[in-house]
């Protein structure tokens, strides 16, 4: 199977974070209450820092008195995509995550899986018990075609579904799935568009990297 693969390296991380945590004293910035979060609850970046940082080190300022925010390290992902889009898979330290798109497990407006679809799936829960995990999140996502609470439906039973079908397989009994359905919350690409919106309908199964590493 023919893939691309984007990998962001170390080096570029840090210059990134260097560069988004600079601001300048007494600068206004903008700020919104109750504003969702970016990505779905509980699949924040986890990373931490290997040592401590002093944000106010003189080598760290900035010119003109500023000063750096408070320090963030973010997770170094690597992403897996094969040629067609159909399933991505994104690693970085802590965990996995299998995306998959909603079209190569269900026919149109389903929640019944197509011939296809056990096989994926069974695939991804052979790799959970080889990294022994004991939490799995299995999180449902549609494009904004149609209504919210229609997406909301539809994504949480196909959540289910895939849901059931890695239960058949993972062999640890003290697993827990958290299984939700979002709707067209959390794009990952533009909904103007019918490739964007693809990729927008999808099922995410996400897990932690077990001592073993990631199952070749």
């Amino acid at each position: 199977m023919t893939t691309t693969c984007h990998r962001t390296t170390a080096a570029s991380v840090i210059v990134g974070l260097v560069i988004a945590g600079a601001h300048l004293i007494g600068a206004t910035s903008a700020h919104a209450d109750d504003v969702k979060p970016s990505v779905p609850p509980g699949t924040e970046p986890s990373a931490s820092a290997p040592v401590p940082i002093d944000s106010n080190a003189p080598g760290l300022k900035m010119p003109q008195g500023g000063t750096l925010a408070p320090i963030k390290v973010l997770d170094i992902a690597e992403v897996v995509e094969d040629l067609g889009g159909e399933q991505r898979r994104q690693e970085t330290n802590q965990t996995v995550m299998m995306a998959l798109q909603s079209e190569v497990l269900f026919p149109e407006n389903s929640a019944v899986f197509n011939a296809q679809a056990a096989a994926r799936i069974q695939a991804i829960a052979q790799e959970i018990n080889t990294q022994k995990a004991t939490r799995i999140r299995v999180f449902g996502f549609t494009d904004d075609q149609g209504s919210y609470e229609h997406g909301k439906e539809l994504s949480k039973q196909r959540a289910d579904a895939v849901q059931a079908e890695l239960a058949k397989t993972v062999t640890n009994p003290s697993v827990v799935f958290d299984v939700r359905g979002y709707s067209e919350d959390y794009p990952i690409a533009d909904n103007s568009t019918e490739e964007g919106r693809k990729k927008n309908r999808r099922v995410e199964i996400t897990f932690p990297r077990g001592a073993t590493g990631a199952a070749g």
